[in-house]
């Protein structure tokens, strides 16, 4: 799945700090809830991706990188991929979607809402 696609989806996951106004996290949740996408926050909000309501499309890492792996392997929800925001990637969280065969990309949903407008 590329960027283009990625916009394409309607359910997203944040994960990262969404509370405090001067994060990335934040940001992404409230452009993405403006742009008119579902939108479920991890981190902050919630405590586990097995916490998210309904259906999930994508999950958008924007937290550490150890704590996103954390979080992506207590993971039981299904999804169809996960970008990896600027920051959040490590060679340890790539390795383990390799391993297990998790789609993802490393890429920037902000780039992506001012790429792909719905």
């Amino acid at each position: 799945m590329d960027l283009k696609e990625v916009m394409e989806q309607k359910n997203f996951v944040i994960v990262g700090n969404t509370i405090d106004d001067e994060k990335y996290a934040h940001k992404i949740k409230r452009k993405m809830l403006k742009n008119g996408y579902n939108v479920s926050a991890v981190g902050k909000e919630l405590d586990s991706i097995n916490d998210v309501d309904g259906d999930i499309d994508v999950i958008d890492l924007c937290i550490n990188p150890a704590k996103g792996l954390k979080l992506m392997k207590e993971c039981k929800k299904d999804f169809k991929t996960v970008v990896i925001q600027p920051g959040a990637e490590s060679p340890e969280l790539t390795e383990y979607f390799k391993a297990n065969n998790i789609p993802y990309m490393e890429s920037c949903l902000l780039v992506g809402l001012s790429e792909y407008k719905k």
